[in-house]
């Protein structure tokens, strides 16, 4: 595959934001392909086409590149492999809406490396050498981009342990991740059509920012849903069943504890704590300090959704 390349040596961090919405990105493939648990395809759409620059930076995201170069010199000490830094991002040709800027290249090879961290809950999901799926998806587009026959991904696992593992090239799997990437930017992206929700936490966000505020008395009939909404309300008694049984569990648990901290036994390890709460009586502080009150007080704006039989 024919690819191009752009440095990214110099260039400020908002600069290089910008530089990702032009096309779909490592850490946006898993999303668009429908793997990612923390995010959507309606948010990626909505990255890139809307012209605001954010930086949804955060601790976790700040240690994972702090610790990249811990990670990729692991790599080199367990393989003896040597890897170095790219500093570019990469465009394939033939697919211009695909990017990778990747974390390091293999020397003497015909691959790269991908360098990850995890904490101890998310150990199991790298149990016995799997790749949590958006992290493979993410490799995997970095082959289609770059042309690279294989890829390594590398994790440190915080305070327990290292591995990787190799990926090689598989036509099929190659050729169904572009077809799904280039179906998604040019029916979606292009002509600005939002991709369907997944129910998923991702696209609750994007729809309270996209529809932010309601105007107010407007109607519009509800047309195509009476399925779906009694769908809806066979899930909803059905969740509520599961609940119950659920909370009959832990009020039979309870019940043994008594006034018992802990519970413990090979498998499980069950606490019931003290937890001491302290919170700003806001009803009194208004009838007796309404200045105060004032002063402090904080109006915001959002939608509450409700779903009444009519």
């Amino acid at each position: 595959m024919m690819r191009s390349a752009i440095s990214t040596a110099g260039i400020s961090r908002e600069e290089w934001l910008r530089m990702r919405k032009s096309g779909i990105g490592g850490s946006d493939a898993g999303a668009v392909c429908g793997l990612n648990p923390y995010s959507s395809p309606m948010k990626v759409y909505q990255d890139k086409i809307s012209e605001e620059i954010i930086d949804l930076d955060n601790e976790a995201m700040r240690q994972g590149r702090d610790l990249e170069e811990y990670v990729a010199r692991r790599f080199m000490e367990e393989t003896g492999l040597k890897v170095r830094r790219s500093n570019k991002m990469y465009r394939n040709r033939d697919y211009p809406f695909m990017l990778a800027d990747v974390d390091r290249l293999v020397v003497g090879e015909d691959a790269g490396l991908e360098c990850k961290t995890a904490n101890a809950f998310q150990a199991g999901k790298w149990k016995e050498g799997q790749i949590p799926p958006h992290y493979l998806i993410q490799c995997l587009h970095y082959m289609a981009v770059t042309g690279k026959r294989e890829w390594y991904i590398a994790v440190v696992i915080l305070g327990s342990g290292f591995q990787y593992q190799k990926i090689t090239w598989d036509d099929h799997v190659i050729q169904t991740l572009i077809t799904i990437e280039e179906a998604f930017w040019n029916q979606h992206v292009i002509p600005r059509v939002m991709p369907e929700p997944d129910g998923s936490k991702a696209c609750d966000e994007v729809l309270a920012k996209y529809y932010h505020s309601a105007r107010k008395n407007s109607v519009v009939p509800l047309v195509g849903f009476d399925e779906k909404l009694e769908r809806r309300e066979a899930l909803l008694k059905t969740i509520w069943e599961l609940e119950q049984e659920q909370k009959q569990i832990e009020q039979e648990i309870k019940c043994f504890m008594q006034d018992n901290e802990l519970a413990v036994n090979e498998k499980y390890r069950i606490s019931w704590t003290n937890v001491d709460t302290t919170k700003l009586d806001t009803k009194r502080m208004k009838e007796e300090r309404p200045e105060v009150y004032r002063d402090f007080a904080r109006t915001t704006t959002s939608r509450r959704f409700t779903i009444k039989a009519a």
